[in-house]
């Protein structure tokens, strides 16, 4: 006799009440890692998939952006759907120019599909170490020169602190940016002298990637403030302004038992991290122009 199927949890939702943040945004800032669901009717959830969401529309996170005083967002396709990006396609389609997308894409994908992709706004690839479990993507030299092609980066997600066993393999991919999520993944317990994060600031040093202030959540345990990511975040910041951008990581799918954070808490941190204005506007509004292209209608 078989046993029936278990469904993945229902991951708790965001914080419905978003507060205006203490710290000025700058004009044209952008939240650089989003993901959004639904409607659930439309686009159900990959049957892999770890976890199901609520629906987190477009136009949700747009009263977000308001709220906040950003601009626009980048949409990174979750991992609920799979290496599916009809998605993320018809979710850019909707609102064009105020999002961008980084898609999770299959091995089998076509030119043609790039360009439809393309055309939408999408601007990178996403893979992921096997650390991360699902029907996801992980890293393909094939895909990443298609998409270089196109202008487009590899966005990648480590898990815990294999950005070591992957450094060769990014290092060798085609000509294209590297940009690493959340922080490399690296453990804020280990602090700024583990062996991961000193890889990452060398990493830095070539040129060629960027990294996430975005999902302080994804790298330690704790509740907000999230207080031992603050030395990471302050290093990373002094090894290199110019390839940082900075992200909600809304709608914060797996926090089940944990505190959800306020995402306007979440932008104050920002200011811990990076106390200088000038710098915080490089990171939130010329950055992601560099890395995304041009926002708005």
């Amino acid at each position: 006799m078989s046993l029936p199927v278990s469904s993945p949890p229902l991951t708790q939702p965001p914080d419905r009440s978003p507060h205006k943040p203490v710290t000025p945004c700058p004009p044209g800032a952008i939240d650089c890692h989003i993901h959004l669901f639904g409607p659930a009717a439309q686009y159900p959830f990959h049957p892999d998939s770890k976890y199901v969401s609520e629906d987190a529309l477009p136009e949700m996170h747009i009263h977000l952006q308001d709220t906040l005083g950003l601009a626009g967002a980048v949409v990174v396709s979750g991992a609920g759907y799979g290496m599916n990006p009809n998605h993320l396609a018809a979710m850019l389609a909707r609102h064009p120019g105020r999002f961008k997308g980084v898609a999770l894409l299959p091995e089998d994908v076509t030119p043609a599909e790039l360009q439809r992709l393309d055309a939408l706004g999408v601007r990178g690839a996403r893979f992921v170490s096997p650390a991360h479990r699902g029907a996801l993507p992980r890293l393909s030299p094939r895909i990443a020169a298609m998409v270089a092609d196109l202008g487009w980066h590899v966005q990648f997600y480590p898990g815990a602190d294999d950005l070591v066993d992957f450094t060769d393999a990014l290092q060798a991919l085609p000509n294209t940016a590297v940009v690493l999520d959340h922080f490399a993944a690296i453990p804020a317990i280990g602090g700024v002298a583990q062996q991961a994060f000193q890889r990452l600031l060398r990493l830095l040093d070539s040129g060629k990637f960027w990294v996430k202030l975005s999902g302080p959540m994804r790298c330690t345990p704790g509740d907000m403030p999230y207080a031992d990511v603050t030395p990471l975040a302050q290093a990373l910041v002094a090894a290199a302004p110019d390839r940082l951008v900075w992200g909600t990581d809304w709608p914060h799918v797996n926090m089940n038992g944990r505190g959800m954070p306020n995402d306007g808490d979440l932008f104050d941190l920002l200011a811990q991290w990076v106390p200088d204005e000038a710098v915080r506007r490089r990171i939130l509004v010329d950055n992601p122009r560099a890395l995304y292209g041009p926002f708005g209608t």
